[in-house]
């Protein structure tokens, strides 16, 4: 067994390729949406691996709620958007379905992340993306959401342990927490601070080609919430059954939030009706061999 973090930046592209021909995609790929012929939410090929979910007691901003570290395997390649779902996305469904946000809501626009949206509506949009393609979408499992974000690295961003707002969108007054008191500590901001979420794609994307995965938007997905990875499944496809748990997990921290959140292992539960300004989703598209 090889952790994908034991591999070089090429070979885990090699992989990606391996994971897209065997899988009759293109590495970056968007389905139609029929019958107007327009084009979905473009995709990602990520490819199977093993790989540890959670943070070790190093790293700097770690909560107890990402230990213990834990080896999960990708046990099939998936597709997964580049980019969490926008606006103008949203409002192709909108259009088709009928379905008006509240009028007391503030509502994003274009390329902005659709924020305000309650996980019964993101799981009729997916409904309706699958029905409209004629493939299989849904939420990621957070381990399919980590496993994709980190890219093959082990650091607290998938571009190493230290972050500026050139970066990553979080609120600039809070950036990492000191090395030796683990005390969060301010600072004059050298970005300006932001009240919104920006443009998906703004910032650099991680070597699979995922943009946003720290920071912007907090991420949804279809994991119940645990106080931390006892109970996580090693399968990373697997769904655990949520009882009578009406929290789920969400990733990448977002605008609104200090550096430390927007961490690939970090996580916080939110409940699956609850509506937020920074608050949003990406979805996953089943892949099948050839």
């Amino acid at each position: 067994m090889q952790l994908v973090s034991d591999l070089d930046a090429t070979t885990l592209r090699v992989l990606q390729q391996k994971a897209a021909a065997e899988t009759g995609v293109s590495v970056y790929f968007s389905d139609t949406l029929l019958p107007d012929g327009s084009m979905g939410p473009e995709m990602a090929v990520i490819p199977p691996g093993w790989f540890e979910i959670g943070s070790p007691e190093s790293e700097n901003g770690r909560l107890p709620e990402e230990s213990p570290c834990k080896l999960v395997e990708v046990s099939r390649a998936y597709a997964i958007g580049r980019f969490t779902i926008t606006a103008e996305q949203w409002d192709v469904f909108a259009r088709a379905t009928g379905f008006r946000p509240g009028r007391e809501l503030i509502w994003p626009k274009g390329r902005e992340p659709i924020v305000n949206v309650r996980t019964p509506d993101i799981l009729k949009y997916i409904a309706w993306l699958s029905r409209s393609t004629g493939f299989h979408y849904r939420l990621p499992t957070e381990a399919e959401w980590e496993y994709a974000a980190r890219a093959g690295t082990r650091g607290a961003f998938h571009f190493g342990d230290d972050v500026s707002c050139k970066d990553v969108l979080y609120r600039s007054i809070f950036p990492m927490p000191d090395q030796k008191t683990g005390r969060s500590w301010r600072l004059f901001p050298r970005c300006a601070p932001m009240n919104w979420a920006m443009e998906v794609g703004t910032k650099p994307p991680n070597l699979w080609g995922l943009h946003d995965v720290h920071g912007n938007v907090w991420e949804v997905t279809a994991t119940p919430w645990k106080p931390d990875h006892v109970m996580t499944p090693a399968d990373a496809h697997q769904v655990l059954h949520p009882g009578k748990n009406v929290r789920i997990v969400t990733k990448g921290g977002s605008w609104f939030d200090p550096a430390a959140s927007s961490r690939s292992a970090s996580r916080w539960p939110r409940m699956t009706d609850e509506l937020d300004v920074n608050l949003g989703f990406r979805v996953v598209r089943e892949l099948a061999l050839r």
